[in-house]
């Protein structure tokens, strides 16, 4: 009762007009990403679901993030509870969307690990928090190495990547959403 039924995300629409406001051409989303036109084309069209790896490549070539994209896709809720067990096994790694829709802010949970080797750097501010495992984060040209229990703020605009150091590790990131002008001048 009051909960939104999970139905598959559908990103087509999104992603199609994230490409349309850049006046792009599915040839050229698809050079930049390395994905084929057909393909692209059946995600925009909704007969295909990119895998995460997919969605962050287009995400990529259309200079935004994959999160960024799913908010768009799904429709904003002003409460909206989103369930811990997942609806289908998944393999490990998984990230799962914790506010469904287009708000002022993103939570995310990582499971496992991921692509270690891709740098992120978003507009506005995040805060990580590692809820199991270990990870290691490097941020401005150090390493810093977080457990369970740990958060790790990071400024809009900060390059960083990281990486789970233990199995089943799970990391929550929570950051202001792309669309919101919430960076500042910061100097003092």
């Amino acid at each position: 009762m009051g909960d939104n039924k999970e139905q598959p995300l559908r990103v087509g629409a999104a992603v199609r007009r994230r490409r349309r406001a850049l006046d792009l051409t599915l040839a050229v989303v698809a050079q930049r990403s390395g994905l084929s036109v057909p393909f692209l084309s059946q995600v925009e069209n909704d007969r295909a679901r990119p895998s995460r790896g997919s969605l962050e490549k287009v995400a990529d070539a259309l200079r935004t993030t994959a999160v960024e994209l799913l908010a768009a896709a799904d429709p904003a809720c002003s409460v909206d509870v989103v369930r811990g067990e997942a609806t289908e096994l998944e393999p490990e790694p998984r990230v799962r969307s914790l506010v469904r829709g287009h708000h002022q802010l993103h939570a995310s949970e990582f499971t496992g690990d991921h692509d270690a080797g891709r740098e992120f750097q978003h507009r506005n501010d995040e805060l990580m928090y590692v809820a199991d495992g270990a990870v290691e984060i490097e941020a401005e040209g150090r390493a810093y190495r977080l457990a369970r229990g740990d958060t790790m703020y990071l400024t809009g605009g900060v390059r960083h990547r990281w990486r789970a150091t233990v199995p089943d590790t799970r990391v929550i990131v929570v950051a202001v959403a792309e669309h919101i002008e919430a960076v500042q001048d910061r100097t003092r």
